[in-house]
């Protein structure tokens, strides 16, 4: 199985548009010590041509050129035969629309993220009305086949599970499994990777799921709790915005390091986080725990 991170940044990407934080600040005056990043998306295969988008980022045009460099016979090429969403907030979900060219889309999702997808944001109603979208129901802890768009089986299997966060701010009701992480497992080769964009908290059961892939794709959103309120960015912790901080006791980097097994990279990393400069004490700490900090284009085989 291949994964590419398409994107790894948070929402707004890095530098964000109209940031100008210690971190932006940087990646804007100084690009190699602070490399631009795209937002947060993924993309697993298992043959290295037909992928499944993991999220669909405002940022999916771009991305979608990292995944196949091969020339079609025909006029029309989609490399793209899925998208696996987390979750429905915006930034996961907005590039459905700009997909729509593709005619024709697959899309797993769980009753709670459809729901929004389809009375709250209308992305889904909007992109139905340029293509055929294919729905298929992600039920929790149910591992579900990978289909092509032609009805044949990748080989690869997707199992959704429940983790700690909220709804997005504009969904009208809340349902179980708004926010997931994803299981994709691969049948021919065994590997597996568990996609966690959002997290809010890291339970002893999520801990012990996570030791049993090869790859383990985690929340890197922020530094610390108190990261966006120190800046003057925002009034709310991390924890109270449903991410779990890497930094402190009880964060992920602390719990993260004792999983000795999988390969561990953070994506989703805001940009006000300091791990996004290259030469950052706080990067010395991520790299000295055995964990990556995740960037663009970066490619694991499984």
């Amino acid at each position: 199985m291949h994964l590419i991170l398409l994107g790894t940044a948070a929402g707004g990407g890095f530098p964000q548009w109209n940031c100008w934080c210690p971190a932006c600040r940087v990646a804007r005056t100084d690009p190699a010590r602070a490399h631009p990043r795209t937002q947060s998306s993924a993309a697993v295969s298992a043959d290295g041509r037909r992928w499944f988008l993991l999220n669909a980022s405002p940022d999916v045009r771009e991305q979608v050129a990292r995944l196949d460099g091969h020339a079609p016979a025909g006029m029309r090429h989609v490399p793209i035969e899925g998208i696996v969403l987390t979750d429905a907030e915006l930034d996961h979900t907005l590039g459905l629309t700009l997909l729509r060219e593709a005619r024709q889309l697959q899309l797993y999702a769980t009753d709670a993220a459809l729901a929004v997808l389809t009375e709250d944001s209308r992305l889904l109603p909007v992109t139905q009305a340029f293509a055929t979208v294919a729905v298929s129901p992600l039920p929790l802890g149910v591992s579900v086949p990978l289909r092509y768009r032609d009805g044949a089986d990748s080989g690869l299997t997707v199992s959704a599970f429940a983790v700690a966060g909220d709804p997005p701010r504009f969904a009208r009701r809340t349902l179980a499994g708004h926010t997931v992480g994803l299981w994709i497992g691969d049948r021919a080769t065994g590997g597996s990777v568990a996609f966690v964009p959002g997290c809010g908290e890291l339970t002893g059961p999520l801990l012990t799921c996570l030791t049993h892939a090869g790859l383990v794709c985690f929340d890197g959103t922020f530094w610390s709790d108190d990261e966006m309120i120190r800046l003057g960015l925002s009034d709310r912790t991390a924890r109270q915005m449903d991410h779990l901080p890497i930094s402190g006791p009880g964060g992920s980097l602390e719990q993260l390091a004792g999983l000795t097994g999988p390969a561990r990279v953070y994506t989703h990393i805001n940009n006000s986080n300091p791990i996004l400069l290259e030469d950052a004490p706080e990067r010395r700490q991520v790299d000295a725990a055995g964990i990556t900090v995740g960037h663009d284009g970066m490619h694991f085989e499984l």
